[in-house]
C-alpha cells in the first residue's frame, strides 16, 4: 500500500510543508502571546486580575477538546475542508479578538480561536508526516519537531515587542494577513486523505464525553492555583465531572462501531510508548521552562524582555542541534538518541539548581545551549516512536492523540511546579525565618545598616526602622523564592531520570539499528 500512495514532490511538497508548519506555528505563538499582554489588556478592557486569566483559560480549553476529534472530523468532512476552514475561522477569530472591548467576547472568541487552532495542529502535523514516503520519514519528523519547538519560544517575546509598540489589539491583527494566505495556499495544495472514509454515524456521546474530560481537565489544571486547588469546591466538582467523563468516554469509544476516537489504536505498542514518554516530557519540560521565567525575574530582577530573548537563543541552538543530529547520527538506535538527550538534560538542569542571587545570565547561558541541544536528540524521535509506523487514516488519528498528550503534559507541568514551589516556599521560608531573630547578631547588625542608610536619605527615625524591617522582609522573600526554584529544577532533574526506563521498552525492529520510524 505503501507504494501505491502518491506523494507530493518538487516545489509543491515543499509549499505544502511549508503552508501547513506556518499555520501550526501561528497557532503555537497564539498560545503564549496573549499572556505577556494580559495586563495590558485587563486595564483597557476594564477586567479584574482574577478574571483575565480566562484569556487564556479558554484558548486552552478550546485546543485540548477539539485536538483528539480532528482526525474523525477531518475524515467526516475532508481534510482539505477541514484544515482550510481552521484557518480561516481561526482568521476570523483573531480579527474579532482584536476588535473586543468587553472581557466575555473576548474570552467567547479565544474559545473559538482555541477551537480552530486545536484543528491546525494535529492536522498539520498528520499532512507534514503524511507528505513524506516512509523511507524519508525522519526528515518529516525533523521539520515539524522545529516547528512546534520554536513557536511558543518566540511568542511571548513578539507579543511584548507588538503590545509595547502599537497595542495589545494588534498581536491578534497579525493573524489576520498570515491566515489569509495560509488559507488559499491550503486550498490549494492540501488534498483530501486517501482511502479515508466518511463514518456512516457520528459518534455524538463519544463527543460530548471527551468535550467535557478534557474540558474541565484543562480548567482544573489552569484555574486550580487561583482556587487553591482541592480546597476549592468548584475544582473538585470540574475535576469529578473530567475523571467520570473519561471513564464514560473509554466506554464508549470501545463498545461503539464508529467511535469519534479509535481507542484501539493503542494495541500499536510503540504508540502507547511514545504518547507516555511524550506525556512524561511535556509534565517535566514545560514545567522548568515555567519556573525559569520566574526564577530570572522575580529573584534575579530581569526584564521580560531579557528573558525572552535569552529563551530564544536557546530556541535557535535546539533548531541547530536537531539538524546536526540528523546528519551526524542518521543509523543510530533511538533509543541511543534519546537517552543521550535525557542525559544532557539532566546535565543542564543541575547547575540551574544551585543559583545564587548574584547569578548573571552567563551562568545559565551554556546549560540552556546544552538543555536544548538534549532536546534536539528527544523531540523528533518521540514524535516518531509514536506515530512513524502508521500512515493514511491511522495517522492521523495517532498524531491527534499524541499531541493531546503533550499539550496534557504540559498542563501538567506546569500544574505540578505551581504546587511544588507554593509547599516548597513555606517550607524554606519556616527555616530561613528561624534564622532572623533580636538574638541573631547577624540580623541586627543588618537591621542597623539599613537604618542608618535610610536615615541617611532622610527617613525619620521610626520611618527608617520600618523600612528596614521591610527590606529586610523583601530579602527574605527573594532568598526563599530563589530557593524553592532552585529545588525545582534538581527535582525536574532527577524525575528526567524516570523517562529512561520507559524508553528502553521501545521495540526497534530486529537485526537493525534504524528507528521504528523507518520500519514499514
Amino acid at each position: 500500500m505503501a507504494d501505491e500512495t502518491q506523494y507530493p514532490t518538487g516545489a509543491a511538497k515543499w509549499i505544502l510543508v511549508l503552508t501547513c508548519l506556518s499555520c501550526a506555528v501561528m497557532e503555537l505563538i497564539d498560545s503564549t502571546i496573549v499572556n505577556v499582554s494580559l495586563r495590558e489588556i485587563s486595564g483597557n478592557i476594564g477586567a479584574g486580575v482574577t478574571e483575565i486569566g480566562w484569556v487564556s483559560t479558554a484558548y486552552g480549553i478550546g485546543n485540548v477538546i477539539i485536538i483528539p476529534l480532528s482526525g474523525m472530523l477531518a475524515n467526516l468532512i475532508g481534510r482539505k475542508r477541514y484544515f482550510t476552514g481552521s484557518v480561516f475561522v481561526f482568521t476570523l477569530a483573531s480579527l474579532l479578538c482584536g476588535f473586543s472591548s468587553g472581557l466575555w467576547g473576548l474570552v467567547i472568541w479565544r474559545f473559538i480561536q482555541g477551537l480552530a487552532g486545536g484543528g491546525l495542529l494535529s492536522t498539520a502535523m498528520s499532512i507534514v508526516l503524511g507528505a513524506f514516503p516512509p523511507e524519508q520519514a525522519k526528515s518529516g519528523f525533523l521539520v515539524f519537531a522545529l516547528g512546534i519547538m520554536l513557536g511558543p519560544i518566540f511568542g511571548p517575546v513578539l507579543g511584548g515587542y507588538i503590545t509595547d509598540t502599537l497595542s495589545w489589539h494588534w498581536i491578534f491583527f497579525v493573524n489576520v494577513p498570515l491566515g489569509i494566505i495560509g488559507g488559499l495556499l491550503s486550498w490549494k495544495y492540501i488534498t483530501d486523505l486517501e482511502g479515508a472514509v466518511k463514518p456512516p454515524k457520528i459518534d455524538w456521546a463519544g463527543i460530548a464525553f471527551i468535550a467535557m474530560a478534557l474540558g474541565s481537565l484543562q480548567y482544573v489544571l489552569e484555574e486550580g492555583s487561583i482556587h487553591d486547588w482541592f480546597d476549592s469546591i468548584e475544582i473538585r466538582i470540574f475535576f469529578a465531572i473530567s475523571i467520570f467523563s473519561f471513564i464514560a468516554f473509554i466506554w464508549r469509544e470501545l463498545t461503539t462501531d464508529y467511535p469519534a476516537v479509535d481507542l484501539k489504536l493503542y494495541k500499536n505498542f510503540n504508540l502507547v510508548l511514545g504518547n507516555l514518554i511524550g506525556l512524561m516530557y511535556g509534565i517535566m519540560a514545560n514545567g522548568t521552562l515555567f519556573i525559569f521565567p520566574l526564577l530570572a525575574q522575580v529573584s534575579l530582577g530581569w526584564t521580560a524582555t531579557q528573558t525572552g530573548e535569552f529563551l530564544i537563543s536557546g530556541g535557535i541552538a535546539s533548531a541547530i542541534g536537531m539538524i546536526l543530529v540528523k546528519k551526524l547520527f542518521p543509523g543510530t538506535n533511538v533509543k541511543i538518541l534519546m537517552i543521550t538527550g535525557l542525559i544532557l538534560v539532566i546535565i543542564s538542569l543541575l547547575p540551574m539548581g544551585f543559583v545564587s542571587p548574584d547569578s548573571t545570565g552567563d551562568q545559565f547561558f551554556w546549560p540552556f545551549i546544552l538543555r536544548n541541544i538534549g532536546v534536539a536528540f528527544i523531540a523528533p524521535n518521540m514524535i516518531g516512536i509514536a506515530v512513524g509506523t502508521l500512515r493514511g487514516k491511522d495517522l492521523a488519528q495517532a498524531t491527534g492523540l499524541s499531541t493531546m498528550t503533550r499539550q496534557l503534559g504540559g498542563a501538567i507541568g506546569v500544574a505540578i511546579i505551581s504546587i511544588y514551589t507554593t509547599k516548597s516556599d513555606a517550607f524554606v521560608r519556616h527555616h530561613l525565618a528561624g534564622s532572623i531573630t533580636e538574638f541573631s547578631i547577624a540580623t541586627q547588625e543588618r537591621i542597623s545598616l539599613f537604618t542608618q542608610t535610610f536615615k541617611g536619605i532622610g527617613y525619620a527615625d521610626d520611618q527608617a526602622t520600618q523600612a528596614a524591617y521591610k527590606m529586610l522582609e523583601m530579602i527574605l522573600i527573594k532568598q526563599q523564592t530563589l530557593i524553592s526554584y532552585n529545588h525545582g529544577f534538581l527535582s525536574f532533574a532527577c524525575l528526567f531520570i524516570l523517562c529512561i526506563p520507559v524508553i528502553l521498552l521501545i521495540k526497534t525492529p530486529e537485526n537493525k539499528q534504524e528507528p521504528p520510524v523507518d520500519a514499514h
